[in-house]
């Protein structure tokens, strides 16, 4: 009896990486259904390599301390937990009497590639958030057309006078959000970030990551949520505050390398078990 039990259990295990085993060409360009998959929440894939979600939420254009921008080409469908920890980042921005911050893309209402590029937007976990909080709503206008002030100089190199306390204070609440992996920001204010800290404040900086690009938002990404068998994290984290020679090599590298040869520049290709989600009525 133990034996039939343990490998019933084994094969338990088995099936969520037979489902993701044969992968599902999406063409190119081309967007889910606008409506969410019902049922309940099912995370399948992961944040690089493609993947799709069912029973996301959609963040409303608007709530206490944020508003969605860029509403005719974005999309803010998300798993619970990424629209909660929305919420709550806004709710801290209004306490605090900084006004709202805006948001881009999250997710397609079931994930999946977007037009762009926007490869690592295709499971709900993550959101893309300004770094200069509007002291007023924006109107319809404004909202559609928003260009977000850069942080960085032109060649990268430094962050911008538009880079202060409020910029720091933003980053940091993003990471006590709860479910929280990790946060790309663009490798000059990592750096300013190191400098600027002292070495026993910079504990929160772990979970800030340099990556190219994000000189004017934030690139939030939220752990799989608790029960998601078909969901896949990111590595971990290296050790350390990342204020050591993995962020000087950015400073060498301030373009991203090319497309591997025969890889798809939109991650067009999706787990098998995302064709019943793509297809769900």
């Amino acid at each position: 009896m133990r034996v039939a039990a343990g490998l019933i259990g084994f094969l338990a295990m088995l099936l969520p990486l037979a489902a993701m085993a044969q992968p599902l060409p999406w063409p190119e360009g081309a967007r889910g259904p606008a409506s969410p998959a019902p049922g309940p929440l099912r995370v399948i894939g992961s944040e690089n390599a493609g993947g799709c979600i069912a029973g996301a939420q959609r963040l409303p254009d608007q709530g206490t301390g944020f508003e969605t921008i860029h509403r005719d080409r974005s999309r803010f469908w998300g798993a619970p937990e990424t629209i909660a920890g929305i919420e709550r980042l806004g709710e801290t921005v209004h306490a605090a009497g900084l006004g709202r911050i805006v948001i881009d893309d999250i997710s397609d209402a079931r994930g999946g590639p977007m037009p762009g590029g926007h490869v690592s937007h295709q499971i709900g976990l993550d959101a893309d958030i300004g770094l200069s909080p509007f002291t007023a709503p924006l109107g319809p206008q404004a909202q559609a057309t928003v260009v977000l002030p850069s942080m960085v100089t032109p060649d990268g190199a430094a962050v911008s006078a538009a880079f202060g306390p409020t910029q720091i204070r933003l980053l940091h609440w993003a990471t006590e959000l709860p479910g929280l992996d990790r946060i790309l920001v663009n490798p000059a204010i990592k750096r300013a970030l190191c400098a600027r800290l002292p070495a026993k404040a910079r504990g929160w900086l772990h979970r800030l990551r340099p990556w190219w690009g994000h000189e004017a938002h934030m690139h939030v990404h939220f752990r799989c949520p608790a029960g998601q068998a078909m969901c896949v994290d990111q590595p971990p984290i290296p050790p350390g505050d990342g204020c050591d020679a993995t962020l000087a090599w950015w400073a060498s590298h301030p373009h991203p390398p090319p497309p591997r040869p025969g890889a798809h520049p939109h991650g067009a290709v999706l787990p098998a078990a995302c064709r019943a989600v793509m297809d769900a009525p």
